[in-house]
């Protein structure tokens, strides 16, 4: 029995991992939240690991508020860069497998082609550089076993995200409006949720080795919300606008395609396009 420590339970990909824990009853999954360990607390997820005689951590914690970080950036660093560090000496000292999430936001966004692995990092945020913090922190200790995935435009029936945003505005507005200029490839945390549990007897590595993964299909923030809409039969009308008309406190990536060549080839995964994962998460997500 491989038991596996699920941290950021309560978020959308541990929620999703928690949801479809009964189809995998060859792990023993274990679903911590802030309030059940402190992932900052080096001795107390050693402790835990050790209790609980974990072999695998899926670390699906993170400080994600990208605007908020900007003035909370010691809080972002130690949940999404310190607390990794620590996720990666325990995992060095106990010879177990780690898999780490992280995101698109470790990229300026400046490309024209999706983004590979090795492609430079330019973080544009507190959030992303945070975020960038916690992978080099655990390339730099270099446990076995250990694999970083980077995703990005996450939604699911759970917390909040984009799809469950428009629909909530569609209620209310007869017409809203999407930026246009801002590519990008969603990702149906359910997708990645049973990949990562898939992937998990395959993993064998010698040094930590990144991946990307989202759902194939590139699309604008305005092309999500139409299908969203026309899925559900919603006319509430989407105008197209620039992210010029929406002033932010941080820069959004204007292109975070991820290349998911690697993650494919190497686990041998089948990846759906973002609208057929799109129609069948209508089944499940309900405002």
């Amino acid at each position: 029995m491989n038991n596996i420590l699920v941290t950021g339970s309560e978020g959308q990909l541990g929620s999703e991992l928690r949801a479809i824990a009964f189809r995998f009853n060859q792990y023993n999954l274990f679903f911590t939240n802030r309030s059940t360990l402190d992932i900052t607390d080096y001795n107390a997820v050693k402790v835990y690991t050790e209790i609980n005689k974990i072999n695998v951590i899926i670390n699906c914690a993170a400080y994600t508020a990208v605007d908020k970080a900007e003035s909370e950036s010691e809080l972002a660093n130690a949940v999404n860069h310190l607390a990794v560090a620590n996720f990666a000496k325990i995992v060095n000292e106990k010879n177990i497998k780690l898999i780490h999430i992280s995101t698109d936001y470790v990229f300026d966004g400046t490309h024209n082609k999706p983004y590979l692995e090795t492609d430079k990092p330019n973080p544009q945020s507190v959030y992303g550089q945070t975020k960038l913090d916690g992978e080099l922190a655990m390339q730099k200790i270099n446990p076995a076993n250990s694999i970083i995935i980077r995703t990005s435009w996450l939604y699911s029936r759970h917390g909040n995200n984009f799809v469950k945003t428009l629909l909530k505005l569609a209620e209310t507005k007869s017409e809203i409006s999407v930026v246009s200029d801002q590519m990008g490839s969603p990702t149906n945390a359910a997708n990645l949720a049973e990949s990562i549990l898939n992937i998990i007897p395959q993993i064998s590595t010698k040094n930590v080795e990144v991946f990307h993964y989202s759902n194939e299909g590139i699309c604008s923030w305005y092309d999500f919300a139409l299908e969203i809409f026309r899925i559900k039969n919603i006319k509430t009308l989407v105008n197209a606008v620039k992210t010029s008309e929406f002033p932010m406190l941080v820069k959004r990536p204007t292109y975070s395609v991820l290349d998911k060549s690697k993650i494919k080839t190497h686990f041998d995964l089948e990846i759906s396009s973002w609208k057929t994962s799109l129609s069948f998460a209508f089944e499940s997500i309900k405002i």
